[in-house]
Parts: structure tokens; C-alpha cells; sequence
């Protein structure tokens, strides 16, 4: 357990009663401050696999919801996501469909991913979307489903809050 991510319960009490994205956020914002911010393998090193899985949802959710998959892929997370157990863990916790929904987008990820990481302009990246339009109907189902997923995980984290962080009074 990272002891350095913390939170009160009545912080914990009180993001939780504003819903699970305040929730999460307030979780996923104390295991990145107690790595200052940084993931990388030092970091991870630091964290529990709970913290870093949680971290990754946050940052899949983030991206997508944001630019869609071909953000995701193109900012370079395409690697933490698809090529590490995040749909293994998440079956694990509960979110079978979610799992099955990560699994579509890592076999279009791996038929993409060299011509997606390629550095570009901004207008050249904006003018990716038209090019991998098969990753449309993932972006959409992830937008109309987001809410769902997060309060899954949510009610997860609740579970096993002691895997995530620790509860100071």
C-alpha cells in the first residue's frame, strides 16, 4: 500500500455524497500527489496495482471523453492501456462489459497504432479523425455509457477503499 495517498473519511464521505466522478477524482488526485504527479515506473513502483488500474480508468476516461480513442492513442497511453492487464483487472472488479469494450478498442489499437503515433501538426492530427472513423462507434458507446462505468467503479473503490487509499480521521 502506497501509505502516502490519504484522505480523511468525511472528504471521502463528502466527494461521494456530490457523486462518483467527485469521488474518484478526489481518490485519483491524492495517489497522483503522492507521487508528485509523475506516473512512470519509478512511480508505479510506489502504488498499488488497485492505484495504478484506478489512475488508468481516470486517464482513459479523461482522453476519450476529451478527443476520443485516437487522442488517447496518439498522447501515448495507448501502451498503459492496451498493452497491461486494464481489461483483466476490470472484469475482476465487475465491469465485464467495460472489459469486453477495452478488448474492441485494443484490437483496433493494434491495427492503428503506428500511423496514429506518428508526430504531427495540429491541423494533421485534427484531420485524423476522418481516417479512423472505425473508432467511432467505441468513442460514442464510451460517451453514452461513461456515467454507468463510473459509478461501477466508483461503488468498486468504495468496496476496497483501503486498497486505494488510507483513511485518516
Amino acid at each position: 500500500m502506497n501509505p502516502l495517498a490519504s484522505a480523511t473519511s468525511s472528504e471521502l464521505q463528502e466527494a461521494r455524497e456530490r457523486g462518483s466522478f467527485d469521488y474518484l477524482e478526489l481518490i485519483v488526485n491524492r495517489i497522483s500527489e503522492s507521487v508528485a504527479g509523475e506516473l512512470n515506473g519509478d512511480t508505479m513502483a510506489r502504488l498499488t496495482p488497485e492505484q495504478i488500474t484506478l489512475w488508468a480508468y481516470w486517464i482513459f476516461r479523461s482522453e476519450v471523453l476529451d478527443g476520443g480513442h485516437v487522442q488517447l492513442i496518439y498522447n501515448g497511453y495507448g501502451p498503459f492501456i492496451y498493452r497491461n492487464p486494464f481489461a483483466h483487472v476490470m472484469k475482476l472488479w465487475g465491469l465485464t462489459d467495460f472489459a469486453k469494450f477495452i478488448n474492441k478498442g485494443h484490437t483496433l489499437y493494434k491495427k492503428h497504432e503506428a500511423e496514429i503515433t506518428q508526430e504531427r501538426s495540429d491541423e494533421e492530427f485534427m484531420a485524423m479523425y476522418e481516417n479512423f472513423e472505425d473508432f467511432d462507434d467505441l468513442d460514442d458507446a464510451f460517451v453514452i455509457h461513461e456515467e454507468e462505468i463510473t459509478e461501477q467503479i466508483a461503488d468498486h473503490v468504495n468496496e476496497q477503499i483501503s486498497q486505494f487509499v488510507t483513511i485518516k480521521n
